[in-house]
């Protein structure tokens, strides 16, 4: 099946409802929940989409899901590649083996341990290198020998598939005022954002970043996708730049991207353990600190939702992380 996207044309509802559609069966229906831990710790109503529930761990599955299943025989015979931090190559390799699809994934090496061990034992061929710039080097290489690129953020059909989040969000939260999402290279809140506006008129979207892994504030700043340096130990939210097209709806859907440090996002996960029950990486664990700088300008009135994006991170990657900031 090829894909007929207008070039500079914006995702809308109808686009994610197809998706819905298209992933129905092979992804799992998350749970919305009203949270009254994290109500008491916020002072403020909070509900959670709890997509760390998701299969494979994080939302990536729904987005490589919708890819996938838009490839022509050719393409499958092929393959595909997908460059990652962790979770959408994770969801790549389990998606494209339950769909009989040969898939490859180009990782860095500060890239989770349990997400390499997850890849390969998913029968998916993987490259390690040095960072993330060189992680996409190959990547095209790769693409340039005839695989079909499963992009994290770039492509519409996986923007769409993200965006199931927010529809369900939408379909089956309570009143919201403020949903915060966690931003990498910006596919999940271009999805998040355009179900939301479409079904509930009137609500916030924040983005939430960690310091240096600042792609898409910096977009924002600049205009236009720019380069960024990485340093977050975040790697799951390190992407060298957003999008044109995740920048384009960002732009114009998202009310403003928070910066989080890296110490505050570990101590997130810290607290979403304690007062929720909930065990949640760091990109998820980065929406407490920043729930509180929206609390602070809302006022009495926010009531906060969480999209609660993954949980691909293990017990010694967050304690070992929780004695580096000295939270323990």
């Amino acid at each position: 099946m090829e894909l007929s996207w207008e070039v500079g044309a914006l995702i809308g509802i109808s686009d994610i409802h197809a998706a819905a559609e298209r992933i129905a069966g092979h992804v799992v229906r998350t749970p919305t929940v009203e949270s009254p831990g994290l109500t008491a710790l916020l002072g403020a109503p909070v509900t959670a989409k709890l997509e760390l529930l998701q299969r494979t761990g994080s939302f990536k599955a729904r987005g490589a899901t919708a890819r996938l299943l838009t490839l022509g025989e050719r393409e499958r015979a092929a393959g595909v590649v997908a460059v990652s931090g962790g979770n959408h190559g994770i969801a790549l390799a389990v998606m494209a083996a339950a769909l009989e699809v040969k898939a490859t994934v180009v990782m860095p090496r500060t890239a989770p341990a349990r997400s390499v061990e997850i890849v390969e034992s998913a029968g998916a061929s993987l490259h390690l290198t040095d960072g993330m710039d060189e992680a996409f080097a190959l990547t095209a290489r790769l693409r340039g020998e005839g695989l079909t690129l499963v992009h994290p953020f770039d492509d519409p059909e996986v923007i769409a598939g993200q965006g199931t989040v927010g529809l369900e969000f939408a379909e089956d939260a309570g009143e919201l005022t403020d949903v915060l999402v966690s931003v990498g290279g910006g596919g999940l809140i271009t999805g998040v954002a355009t179900a939301l506006h479409a079904l509930r008129p009137g609500i916030r979207v924040w983005g939430v970043e960690t310091e240096g892994a600042q792609a898409m504030s910096r977009a924002l700043e600049a205009g236009g996708p720019v380069p960024v340096e990485l340093s977050s130990v975040v790697t799951t939210l390190s992407a060298p730049s957003v999008s044109q097209l995740t920048y384009d709806h960002a732009s114009t859907l998202v009310t403003e991207v928070l910066l989080v440090s890296d110490r505050d996002a570990v101590r997130g996960s810290l607290e979403l353990a304690e007062h929720a029950g909930v065990w949640a990486e760091p990109a998820a664990g980065c929406l407490l600190p920043a729930a509180r700088q929206v609390r602070e300008r809302v006022g009495d009135g926010a009531r906060l939702g969480l999209v609660v994006c993954g949980r691909n991170a293990t017990v010694a990657d967050i304690m070992g992380w929780a004695d580096r900031f000295g939270l323990r």
